[in-house]
This record gives structure tokens, sequence and C-alpha cells, in this order.
């Protein structure tokens, strides 16, 4: 499974980080950036659960 952060739409709220904290991090430029690439199995519900909670739909995972 591999997740992605779409910058230009991510809009730094701190959602994922904070529902997938081994997948997503915050980044330097304040928007969110994947940390695991593949997702790790036992990650794989927490980042699935932060993509269908971000508020402007900017991770995508699959």
């Amino acid at each position: 499974m591999k997740a992605d952060v779409d910058k230009d739409t991510c809009i730094g709220c701190g959602l994922c980080p904070s529902i997938a904290p081994d997948v997503f991090d915050m980044q330097d430029d304040g928007k969110a950036g994947v940390i695991a690439d593949p997702v790790p199995n036992d990650s794989e519900d927490s980042a699935k659960e932060a993509e269908e909670n971000c508020p402007v739909n900017a991770i995508n995972v699959e």
C-alpha cells in the first residue's frame, strides 16, 4: 500500500499525523508528508482513516 499527499491541496491541519503518525508527519513547509513508503501493514487501517478524514481530500492511499 502506498500513501501520497497532494501538497497543493493540503492545508496543514495536522489531522493525518495525529491519526497515522507512522505514515504521515508535518514537514518544514507546514504541510503533511509521507514518511513510510510503502505503508507498513500494521498502519494500513490508520492510513485509510487519515485519507477518509482529510478535510480537503489531499490524501490518497492505495
